[in-house]
């Protein structure tokens, strides 16, 4: 019986220890199993994380967006974190921090005994090593082999690291709601401040945070229960003696100010996007969205503000008189290149219009449809101003002579204007105001912005030579001369608000081009530079032309025909202000541009879909008021600076000079000795019909004989090629730089230019087929240069070539 007994007991043991040796190695399977995929030690001290890149204002100090993967992040170094959120965040997360292994044995024993009663895993007991663990390699599943890895885990983080390096870690690491990841983050979303600046206050509400992000959110519905917790954790702190009575007492008194939740998280967001393309084509998307990226833009915040402003109080008047539902404004600081502000429509949010409109078809408003970078539209009367820039450096003068009467600029019509022909094949412009002054002077013809002088104007400067000054100064999309014809000085062509704006503010810097930038700084997460604002600036054109145009366009008393009751909205009281204005046909376009030597201001007011505006909405009544709006308030408190005053120009030819020939009224050709160009015959015609009906106004004009015209000037041509240094080459030493000069009448001087610096100058000229040459010193050069070579005929007739060289 005893023996039977025994042996029942016997195999009773054997099977237990069969069992327990099966749990065992089922035990040691599943444990192996668990963290045989965990990363080594030498893995977890080389710990990369995702950092979001940063877009800020010219300060540095508003941030307008993030852009990140699926985290807000930004690492700062421990000298970056205050010892109060250290403090903090042990009191109310681990007050046993420093003590204890990689985990703390009660928390775990007090979370196994939960989970068995509960019978699932409800509660971790978590270090914060454990937490750093789980948040930076383990995913948020609540299961036993989770579990095991970040035990496994903790403990290899506690050989690799120190405590306090731990614990940075962990407060660069750990969520506190709203894809805000690391304290850092957590603060400038919820405090718009650095966490180095953070109050003790704002300090106890952000280590309340971590235990349920979402449920203790300061932007969320449980805002008391949140106010609870911080004075948990104030409370903590005391008892720990982090803090003393008074520091304990003042802040359970108050909740510190939250910041608003944004809407949208961006800011200025036409020009964010902008920016945003730019990072993504340098640097790729990976970089943009992981690498951590600092970027200080040229934007600044205030007058960002005042732009939006203008733009979306001017378009809803617009919207309500003309019919036009959208506007965009671009501010460049001459001086610089950098975009100060710009707005690309009304509402980068708002919903197309009208309702049901398919967007990139028929949308007469398209929110995030950029105009100011993306727009291709007619600029109007707008270029007008580079088409008499390049008249004037062909040898014109802003007093000589033009007509403004009909004419047909088309050879193959007759030269007797009917507005009634719509013969396509035809051209012949009608003013703004349908009627004709006879003759002007071109600074009144440009102030006034009257369009057959303009054309005639084109004509006489050259299409080709106006497409390469608007060229170099930065419109990339009037390239092609056979498109564009004599339509382009009334609007031919489509141009980029940006792009013009720019080329206003070369105008602005007295002929220097600055391509507008819009980055100042790019940093990487290591604080290292890899990009800054240089200022690139080249002396596009000649500076003397320049201030002829500038003298122009701010004299209130040349363009207040134009304006006449509109006219105080071109001016801005204690400022010097030049203003261009531009309608394309229809009044499908309208364009304000107005600049000082400091600010250069381009505005657009219209439709996306290009519906004309009503009731005649030109640029005088939809875009002016715009431009004001923002001027107005952007130069206010601003010191005065004004333009250079123009040298003046006199020519040996009386029409250039003003004056009219008595008893013998022509068009221009005529004194210019090209009565055999093929504009002839109908520009005659025009000024000639003109005259039967009508009389020039003795009083504006002097008369002078016939006589005085010493030498009628005939037609010349003047042709530069450079020998010597090649365009676009490296130079050291000395530069020989060397023009060969042919002209079809003697040449009268050669000048030559040096980044707008006169270095070499002769009239000495012997011949008409000329080899000139001038050494420049190397001490002269910078990184990129330009040499221009100007040359002028006896007859006034300019002729110019220029090159870049760098060093």
């Amino acid at each position: 019986m005893n023996m039977r007994k025994w042996l029942r007991q016997k195999r009773v043991w054997a099977q237990l220890l069969i069992a327990a040796g099966g749990l065992f190695v089922a035990t040691l399977v599943f444990f192996f199993n668990a963290v045989r995929s965990l990363p080594d030690p030498g893995e977890i001290a080389d710990i990369q994380v995702s950092q979001s890149t940063k877009i800020y204002d010219r300060e540095g100090e508003a941030l307008l967006y993030e852009i990140y993967a699926e985290e807000k992040r930004t690492i700062i170094s421990s000298d970056d974190i205050p010892d109060l959120v250290r403090e903090a965040t042990i009191s109310i997360e681990d007050d046993s921090f420093y003590e204890h292994p990689a985990f703390d044995w009660r928390g775990v024993a007090r979370a196994v005994v939960v989970n068995l009663i509960r019978g699932r895993v409800v509660q971790g007991g978590s270090t914060i090593t454990q937490q750093l663990a789980k948040n930076t390699f383990l995913t948020n599943e609540r299961t036993i082999s989770r579990k095991i890895k970040e035990l496994v885990l903790a403990v290899r983080l506690e050989k690799e690291y120190t405590k306090d390096e731990i614990l940075d870690l962990y407060l660069n690491q750990v969520p506190y709601g709203h894809n805000a990841y690391g304290i850092e983050a957590a603060s400038r979303i919820f405090f718009e401040k650095s966490a180095k600046d953070l109050t003790l206050n704002e300090i106890a509400v952000l280590a309340a945070l971590p235990q349920s992000p979402s449920y203790y959110s300061p932007w969320g519905s449980h805002v008391d229960e949140l106010e609870k917790r911080k004075n948990l954790v104030l409370r903590r702190m005391r008892e720990l003696d982090y803090i003393d009575d008074v520091e304990l007492e003042s802040a359970l008194e108050v909740m510190p100010e939250i910041a608003d939740q944004p809407e949208t998280g961006i800011s200025a967001p036409h020009f964010v996007i902008h920016i945003q393309d730019y990072l993504r084509d340098k640097y790729g998307e990976d970089a943009l969205r992981i690498d951590g990226l600092k970027v200080i833009t040229t934007l600044d915040r205030e007058l960002q503000e005042i732009a939006e402003d203008a733009v979306l109080t001017n378009v809803e008047r617009n919207s309500e008189l003309y019919g036009g539902e959208n506007g965009a404004l671009v501010a460049i600081d001459p001086q610089t290149g950098q975009i100060l502000a710009m707005v690309g429509s009304k509402d980068y949010f708002g919903d197309p219009v009208p309702e049901g409109c398919t967007p990139g078809t028929n949308c007469r408003f398209e929110g995030n449809f950029n105009v100011a970078t993306q727009g291709l539209r007619q600029p109007g009367s707008a270029i007008k101003p580079f088409v008499y820039l390049t008249a004037m450096q062909q040898g014109f003068t802003p007093d000589t002579v033009i007509w403004d009467v009909p004419t047909e600029f088309s050879v193959s019509c007759p030269g007797i204007v009917n507005f009634s022909n719509r013969n396509p094949a035809c051209y012949h412009p009608q003013n703004y105001s349908q009627t004709f002054s006879g003759p002007v002077v071109m600074k009144e013809a440009l102030a006034r912005s009257i369009n057959v002088p303009a054309v005639q104007t084109l004509y006489l400067a050259g299409l080709n030579n106006t497409i390469e000054t608007v060229s170099k100064l930065g419109i990339t999309t009037l390239n092609d001369p056979s498109r564009l014809g004599l339509s382009l000085v009334l609007g031919g062509g489509e141009v980029r608000l940006v792009e013009l704006t720019g080329a206003y503010a070369a105008l602005a810097a007295d002929g220097v081009y600055r391509k507008p930038v819009s980055v100042l700084r790019v940093e990487n997460a290591a604080g290292e530079v890899l990009e800054e604002y240089k200022d690139d600036g080249v002396q596009a054109v000649d500076p003397r032309e320049v201030r002829i145009i500038n003298d122009i366009l701010s004299s209130v008393e040349l363009r207040s025909g134009l304006f006449s009751a509109s006219l105080p909205l071109t001016q801005v009281p204690g400022h010097q202000v030049a203003l261009k204005t531009g309608t394309t046909n229809d009044y499908v376009d309208a364009w304000a541009f107005g600049y000082t030597p400091n600010l250069a201001v381009g505005v657009w007011a219209g439709n996306n879909n290009r519906d004309s505006l009503t009731s005649r909405g030109s640029s005088i009544l939809a875009a002016v008021p715009m431009w004001h709006s923002f001027a107005s308030k952007a130069l206010a408190g601003k010191p005065l600076s004004t333009f250079e005053r123009p040298v003046p120009i006199v020519s040996s030819n009386p029409v250039l000079n003003g004056k009219l020939i008595e008893g013998s009224l022509h068009t221009i050709l005529y004194y210019l000795g090209r009565r055999d160009d093929p504009q002839f015959p109908n520009w005659e015609t025009g000024v000639q019909s003109w005259l039967q009906t009508n009389s020039v106004d003795r009083r504006k004009f002097e008369l002078v004989d016939e006589s005085s015209i010493e030498n009628p000037p005939a037609e010349g041509k003047i042709e530069i090629e450079p020998i010597s240094p090649e365009n676009g080459s490296f130079v050291s030493g000395p530069v020989d730089a060397r023009f060969r000069i042919i002209s079809e009448k003697d040449i009268s001087s050669i000048e030559v230019y040096l980044n707008g610096e006169l270095v070499g100058q002769t009239s000495d000229v012997p011949h008409r087929d000329f080899t000139y040459g001038v050494e420049i010193d190397q001490g002269l050069l910078v990184l990129q240069n330009s040499i221009v070579v100007r040359v002028t005929d006896e007859d006034g007739l300019r002729g110019e070539e220029s090159i870049i060289v760098f060093k």
